[in-house]
């Protein structure tokens, strides 16, 4: 997790597009910016970082069912609920499934667990358009090179 260029997610550990789930992992860092005011003395990641990790992981997902043609964007979330704090060094177990797709938009249920006990969960909607040129999609595939995004699914 490089928080400070909110890149939350680690590595896709599995992808399986036929079922349309995801699941992704991400530790905490130990040391971050981020602590020095969320909150002095009592480090906790926020909960809005935690909410991108949950959007990152179904964006990844949908990326994945749109065969890297197509880029979501974030546009509602629902139901969003935090059960418990996120202290650095955790270890995040971030999963979602696809449950619409179609008329430019995407919906996931997500969560997050540490250790099996549900951290937060939240209903996402996304907007899909296309990429805004090329060079990013250059990007998003050499990216998704850096946390295993398993490329062979998509082809």
């Amino acid at each position: 997790m490089r928080i400070e260029y909110f890149q939350l997610i680690d590595r896709i550990v599995d992808l399986d597009l036929e079922n349309r789930t995801i699941r992704c992992a991400a530790t905490v860092p130990t040391e971050s910016t981020i602590f020095e005011g969320h909150f002095p003395g009592y480090p906790l990641l926020p909960g809005v970082l935690l909410t991108e990790a949950m959007a990152q992981t179904s964006g990844w997902l949908i990326i994945g069912a749109q065969r890297f043609a197509k880029m979501p964007f974030l546009a509602a979330l629902k139901e969003a609920k935090f059960r418990t704090f996120v202290t650095p060094g955790q270890h995040l177990d971030i999963t979602a499934s696809l449950v619409h797709e179609g008329s430019g938009y995407a919906i996931t249920d997500a969560k997050i667990e540490i250790g099996g006990k549900r951290i937060c969960d939240a209903n996402i909607t996304f907007r899909i358009v296309d990429f805004p040129n090329p060079q990013f999609v250059t990007f998003m595939k050499d990216f998704a090179g850096k946390i295993e995004f398993p490329m062979d699914a998509v082809t």
